[in-house]
């Protein structure tokens, strides 16, 4: 694992070796357009001196009945109203960093460094994956998403508070003043601008019925200017080729939602079929059949599913309707969403996650599947074994926009198990007497397109909780930008639950959002016989080791004894190898030879367990450590706790399989023993 971060050059030659021939022509050209497109950059003294050209009357007609806000519950509406009085003090959490500033916010401030990202330059020169230029850009990008104006618009909506109204309406002025077109880091990502063309068409839904709303929207030329300059870059700058992931479908979606939205340009036609063409198709190649995002990063997985559903909603509004093919896949996204949540409505943590959101309009604490089954419900209708799901302010309001009427085919009359296409599988007990025992088994592809921007090296590896609490964990993402040795780690083999074979990881980075070799799983065999599951897989990461390895595991959940069994083998010739098991941050685990007792006694679901490792290895145990670094968890971008990780360390032999076994205990009689030390 390397914590250093290729030079500019050397990225640029790993990341033009990942491009087809084609794609490197349209990158050059792209470039090209870029370079010329500096003459039309704006800088705050030129701002007016430009008058946007409309094409008819400048109104917004795409508002809430105004029934909606008065069917909004008691509880999702205080929790709204409490958050946006912190905002209103100043108070704010963003991506893990608790900011006090957020009264009058510097739009280029990264709270994480200090530093100011640029602010002043043509926006095609800044480099920001350098934190020596523009500090943690994806904390500056993030507040610049508006979502914070999104919540205190909700607010007003919910409330007619004038205060609420009057600071949005001061800081998107502030925006407008700010950020002139091209110029700063908030214009060097297409994704930040097709999530802030969302933010701002719901702002102006939101507070339609203030008496000033249209002075700071269709009444304000820069208002006005701006919104149709993001129209023109999302038209001109579309992420295509080994680059089109999660990021072309929140361009699109927000090209077609503001296009509908904001339909006052002599381009908003074009734009607006060009968009939904886009959306459609890459909505498609983004997400398997079964409706598992191909990133197969769960988190990634709702955000484009919501990217989605607002998409289509705010079509449906503006009488532009996308096909019932799109409707279905959306549906099945929900579909497989539902079934892989625990009994918590926790999802699983493959792969990254960065707690992006499409639109806020909830309470921040609001559990983000819940809102989205709720919408799922309100859409499409609910299937008998979804978990079930409270009223949300965003499953209220968002259907309200625009009802539609989708015909849904071939959905799953009993809760799926196996996702063949996505290589997903669960085990877990059926039971509703005992915490649910949940096993996720990652037996697919490394990630999606060459660059598989967000997959992690977790080939074969597993996440076991017990009624929703962690216990073999997968240990998060952390970060994105800045910190190159927290961010090779986060992603390796080794900080995950799987083995890691002659030092190396299965998969070969290139850089913090790129893989030059892939490991690819396969499922061999899943079997449910009701007292048991079991799955098999192997992957080929190393293949091109001399002599050739392949990794084979075997996970078998036996649901009457409540015991896990872990068997590894690996096939090819004798390696060192490692095998890890990261514990979540509220087990305790002591470790006596090749046993390791768990205990979780303060957790929502109490529980404990006694662990059984493979003799063949030496076991050690670690927390919290930096050189090197092991024993973490992240629970959200910019965050990491210690938690216990066990690392078995030893030689493979390939006729030898490496057994372990957990055997989950019932928490009153197994936690006084462990607390003693002693064998459970």
């Amino acid at each position: 694992m390397s914590a250093s971060q290729p030079s500019r050059l050397e990225w640029y030659a790993r990341r033009a070796s990942l491009m087809s021939p084609a794609e490197v022509m349209w990158r050059s050209r792209d470039q090209a357009v870029k370079a010329l497109w500096s003459r039309r950059r704006v800088t705050r003294a030129q701002l007016g001196a430009e008058r946007p050209r409309l094409n008819g009357e400048r109104r917004f007609i795409a508002a809430l009945p105004t029934d909606t806000a008065a069917r909004v519950a008691d509880g999702p509406r205080k929790a709204l109203l409490s958050a946006a009085d912190l905002l209103m003090r100043g108070e704010w959490e963003s991506l893990g960093v608790v900011r006090d500033d957020m009264a009058a916010p510097d739009w280029f401030r990264d709270p994480v460094t200090g530093r100011r990202a640029p602010a002043d330059c043509y926006a095609f020169r800044i480099n920001h994956r350098a934190e020596s230029v523009t500090g943690n850009v994806k904390q500056v990008w993030e507040l610049s998403r508006l979502h914070h104006l999104t919540l205190l618009a909700m607010a007003w909506y919910l409330s007619h508070d004038e205060a609420y109204a009057r600071r949005v309406a001061d800081q998107l002025g502030s925006w407008w003043q700010e950020n002139p077109f091209l110029t700063g880091v908030n214009w060097t990502s297409g994704i930040e601008l097709g999530i802030r063309l969302i933010s701002l068409a719901w702002i102006r839904r939101l507070l339609d019925e203030w008496d000033e709303v249209a002075d700071h929207f269709e009444h304000n030329d820069l208002a006005v200017q701006q919104i149709l300059w993001h129209q023109k870059y999302l038209a001109a700058f579309t992420s295509r080729g080994s680059s089109a992931n999660n990021h072309v479908v929140a361009e699109a979606a927000g090209q077609l939602v503001a296009s509908c939205a904001f339909p006052w340009f002599k381009s908003s036609a074009r734009w607006r079929q060009d968009s939904a063409r886009l959306l459609e198709r890459e909505l498609a190649r983004n997400t398997y059949p079964s409706g598992i995002g191909r990133e197969l990063a769960s988190d990634y997985h709702c955000f484009v599913a919501e990217l989605g559903i607002l998409a289509a909603t705010e079509a449906a509004a503006a009488d532009w309707p996308v096909s019932q093919a799109f409707w279905q896949r959306l549906c099945a996204m929900l579909d497989s969403g539902a079934a892989m949540l625990d009994g918590q409505l926790r999802p699983p943590r493959q792969g990254d996650g960065d707690d992006g959101r499409a639109l806020l309009i909830d309470a921040p604490s609001t559990t983000r599947w819940a809102s989205l089954l709720g919408l799922g419900e309100a859409i499409f209708g609910r299937l008998d074994w979804w978990p079930h799901v409270t009223s949300t302010v965003s499953s209220v309001v968002i259907p309200a926009l625009a009802p539609v009427t989708v015909e849904t085919t071939g959905r799953p009359a009993r809760r799926p198990w196996h996702f063949a296409d996505a290589g997903t599988t669960l085990l877990r007990t059926t039971s509703d007497r005992d915490p649910e025992i949940w096993c996720r088994c990652d037996g697919g592809q490394h990630g999606y397109l060459k660059i598989a921007a967000h997959a992690h090296a977790d080939a074969l590896s597993i996440e076991v909780r017990y009624g929703g609490v962690d216990v073999l964990a997968d240990a998060g993402t952390y970060c994105y930008h800045g910190e190159p040795a927290w961010r090779s780690y986060f992603r390796s083999t080794i900080a995950h639950n799987t083995v890691e074979v002659d030092g190396r990881s299965q998969s070969i980075p290139g850089g913090p959002f790129m893989w030059l070799h892939h490991a690819n799983a396969t499922v061999i065999d899943t079997q449910d016989i009701g007292d048991a599951a079991e799955w098999t897989a192997e992957h080929d990461g190393y293949l091109s080791l001399e002599p050739a390895a392949r990794h084979r595991r075997c996970v078998r959940l036996d649901r009457a004894s409540r015991i896990l069994d872990i068997v590894d083998e690996i096939a090819g010739g004798s390696y060192p190898v490692r095998l890890a098991f990261h514990f979540g941050p509220e087990v305790d685990a002591q470790l006596h030879g090749t046993t390791a007792n768990l205990r979780w006694p303060t957790a929502s679901a109490p529980g404990a367990a006694r662990m059984e490792l493979p003799e063949p290895l030496c076991w050690s145990l670690h927390r919290g450590e930096e050189d090197p670094i092991v024993g973490w968890y992240s629970a959200g971008l910019g965050r990491r706790v210690p938690a216990f990780t066990l690392l078995g360390t030893g030689r493979s032999v390939p006729s030898q399989p490496l057994i372990a076994r957990i055997q989950f205990l019932d928490a009153e009689r197994a936690i006084p023993n462990v607390c003693g030390g002693a064998a459970v």
